[in-house]
């Protein structure tokens, strides 16, 4: 279980506090979201759970330990993160995914680790980009490559700053199939900042809203109202029920 405890962190002595006693725990195989407004803290939270920054206060666990405490590599372990921002070098997509397996095999992959990157092109629909350079892919290729890295850490817990802000449709469909099925199938934890609130509905097991630096509303569906989205986006929306699952439309 993800656990964070009363965190708080401010990027410098003299800054405003960015995270103010944000508290929110993630179990095994749920994938949770967190939703809020541009700068309500949401990639600054990701940061101090991946160990980038530590934070002023509080406490963060995974099954018990001190994330902040472990080695990158035990931490690399444990968690694989998804950025906005995707960096790559001038390597083939086979490789730029099997980096993912650095945690396990140290500096030689062996037989297991390219049989685990074979099948996560296939799932992911990327075996013919096997030996293309990353760089001459578009940024929807890029950012299905990165999510595939993660999987391949074959961690506990995934963060996702954004996941499908660069796919199209049909792109965003097989990555959320793909994050579900790892969730429930392996009993990972996820947790992914999403702006599209209904595919945060259809994708989110527990929702985390963020406003002014705090998690002012948590749980499961049941907590998604018109109210909490006025309160925290400032948009009137109705919520209507289609096929038995809830939609939100904006109130013109």
């Amino acid at each position: 279980m993800l656990s964070v405890q009363n965190v708080s962190f401010k990027y410098g002595r003299f800054s405003p506090q960015v995270l103010k006693g944000v508290d929110l725990q993630l179990e095994a195989g749920e994938i949770g979201i967190l939703l809020g407004k541009n700068g309500s803290g949401k990639t600054t939270l990701f940061k101090n759970i991946l160990g980038i920054h530590a934070p002023s206060q509080g406490e963060i666990t995974f099954d018990g330990e001190d994330l902040l405490k472990l080695s990158k590599r035990e931490r690399a372990k444990r968690i694989a993160y998804v950025p906005q921002d995707i960096h790559f070098g001038a390597l083939t997509v086979f490789d730029s995914v099997l980096l993912g397996r650095i945690s396990h095999f140290g500096m030689k992959a062996g037989e297991e680790d390219y049989k685990a990157v074979e099948k996560l092109l296939e799932d992911m629909g990327l075996k013919e980009y096997a030996l293309r350079n990353v760089e001459e892919l578009s940024g929807g290729e890029r950012q299905k490559i990165a999510i595939a890295r993660a999987m391949a850490q074959e961690p506990k817990l995934m963060v996702f700053d954004e996941p499908t802000g660069n796919l199209d449709i049909a792109n965003e469909q097989l990555i959320m199939e793909e994050a579900r099925k790892l969730a429930k199938e392996k009993n990972i934890a996820i947790l992914s900042s999403l702006h599209d609130l209904n595919q945060a509905l259809e994708f989110g097991d527990k929702f985390f809203f963020l406003r002014d630096g705090a998690v002012k509303y948590a749980g499961g569906r049941e907590i998604i109202t018109p109210e909490v989205i006025r309160d925290i986006f400032d948009i009137d929306v109705k919520i209507i029920q289609v096929d038995g699952k809830k939609v939100m439309l904006p109130v013109t």
